[in-house]
């Protein structure tokens, strides 16, 4: 079993979910408590997103007391108190996501740090979520919003879109430990932020993305990149994300780098690696490769220097021409600057 988890969310009313909040998502749980849940539930077996009422949650919790889960018992009885739609959902192998809530759950496990990136397979979730309004009273169908906004404005309320997105904003569902986060707009719920991570206020970090932590983020993760311990992301920079024009190609970031400021990257780098600042390497960048006398050994497209270690890149600003040297420094975190106690 990959992974159980009891939710509550939000429908359009048409009845289509629009999103689901898991507070304790389990990877991996105990066949136990996956059993008494499905016969309490009546859910089917295999991968499924069973929805039940408030009045089922006093049942549902003393078949999950029953099976040595008191903590999910505690979970299950307090959903009776839900004015919202309530649904458990059931990952017995990790496949393509059917709904919206194994979506949702999926995008949870990420943001718990309970998988990496590129740990579940999240293909065509896209077709799945729907364009939403994330509003200060919750998420609400694109097709809805005017209605509601005329009933907020005409209740004496005000209806604040903060954007229209098919995301939501991670901390709105998951806050990990041992984080800082500047604007936290800027950090889609799926994103996988490591301990001791600092997202500045400029910072992006996508879905399916995020960093190992401790580290710095002054510019862009894409989706399906992951950074490595104590590499520094500086401000604009970016990565070539699959999102992005990446294709299938991984692009990572490898422990102790250091993109510049306004730099970039289309090839996954190795530890200890250093992109000059405003230096956007591509693919098929051509690169001119030096000893360590300065002196051209050969020329190579930048995809040969993928995953490679120690490794300087600049631009030549006599020539113009893209220069890789051996990097004979590490990048080394202000740890006063990156606490977070």
């Amino acid at each position: 079993m990959l992974s159980f988890a009891l939710g509550i969310g939000h429908q359009n009313t048409q009845g289509d979910w629009l999103d689901v909040y898991y507070p304790a998502p389990l990877l991996k749980p105990d066949a136990a408590l996956v059993e008494a849940a499905r016969q309490a539930l009546d859910a089917p077996a295999g991968n499924a997103a069973v929805s039940f009422l408030p009045e089922h949650c006093a049942a549902l919790a003393e078949a999950l007391k029953a099976a040595g889960h008191a903590d999910q018992a505690e979970l299950a009885a307090s959903l009776a108190a839900s004015r919202r739609p309530l649904v458990a959902t059931f990952l017995e192998v990790d496949q393509p996501p059917q709904s919206v809530p194994e979506v949702y759950l999926k995008l949870h496990l990420l943001s718990h740090r309970l998988v990496k990136p590129h740990g579940v397979d999240l293909t065509g979730m896209f077709g799945l979520l729907r364009n939403t309004a994330w509003t200060s009273e919750g998420p609400i169908d694109v097709e809805e919003l005017p209605e509601r906004r005329l009933k907020a404005r005409l209740e004496g309320r005000v209806l604040s879109v903060d954007c229209v997105d098919k995301f939501p904003k991670m901390t709105d569902y998951v806050v990990p430990r041992g984080v800082r986060i500047g604007d936290t707009a800027r950090v889609r719920l799926g994103a996988h932020l490591g301990e001791g991570t600092t997202v500045m206020h400029e910072g992006f970090v996508n879905f399916n993305a995020g960093t190992e932590g401790p580290g710095m983020v002054e510019g862009r993760i894409s989706a399906g990149v992951m950074i490595g311990k104590g590499s520094d992301l500086g401000g604009g920079c970016s990565t070539m994300g699959t999102l992005s024009g990446g294709g299938n190609i991984v692009i990572k970031v490898g422990e102790g780098c250091l993109i510049g400021a306004n730099a970039g990257i289309g090839i996954p780098l190795g530890d200890r690696c250093t992109v000059e600042a405003g230096l956007y390497l591509t693919a098929g960048a051509k690169v001119v490769v030096l000893d360590d006398q300065g002196q051209e050994v050969r020329t190579v497209a930048a995809r040969e220097l993928a995953n490679q270690n120690d490794l300087l890149l600049r631009r030549n600003s006599l020539n113009g021409r893209i220069e890789c040297l051996t990097n004979k420094s590490a990048v080394a975190l202000n740890e006063a600057l990156h606490a977070h106690n």
